[in-house]
C-alpha cells in the first residue's frame, strides 16, 4: 500500500554534491523513523544515516561532516556533499511507516538509486 521512491542519483566527479529525496506515497499512513542505507557492488548493505519522527539522528563515520539527512512529513532527504569514489553505491530509503487506522507499524524498502562518483 505504501512505496517509497527514491530519486536524485546520478553520476558526479569527486568533491560533487548530490541531494536524494525518498517519496513515501500512498493512504492511510505516517512516516516514522527512516533511513538512508547504500550497497556497493560485491558488499553488504550499511546504514548511512537515520533519522526518527523526533528529529535524532545517526550517521555512519565514514559520512559525518560529509552528508546531511533530514525531514519532513512524507518525504526524507540526504544531502550529500565532498562525494567520495568509495561513495558510489546503490542507495536505499528505508522507512518505518505507520498504519494511521490500525496504528501497527511496517518496514518499507524503496527500490534504490545509483550514486556514481568518478572523474
Amino acid at each position: 500500500q505504501v512505496q517509497l521512491v527514491e530519486s536524485g542519483g546520478g553520476l558526479v566527479q569527486p568533491g560533487g554534491s548530490l541531494r536524494l529525496s525518498c517519496a513515501a506515497s500512498g493512504s492511510i499512513f505516517r512516516l516514522n523513523g527512516a533511513g538512508w542505507y547504500r550497497q556497493a557492488p560485491g558488499k553488504e548493505r550499511d546504514l548511512v544515516a537515520s533519522i526518527t519522527l523526533g528529529g535524532r539522528i545517526n550517521y555512519a563515520d565514514s559520512v559525518k561532516g560529509r552528508f546531511t539527512i533530514s525531514r519532513d512529513s512524507g518525504t526524507v532527504y540526504l544531502q550529500m556533499n565532498s562525494l567520495k569514489a568509495e561513495d558510489t553505491a546503490v542507495y536505499y530509503c528505508n522507512a518505518q511507516v505507520m498504519n494511521t487506522v490500525y496504528f501497527t507499524e511496517y518496514n518499507v524498502w524503496g527500490q534504490g538509486t545509483q550514486v556514481t562518483v568518478s572523474s
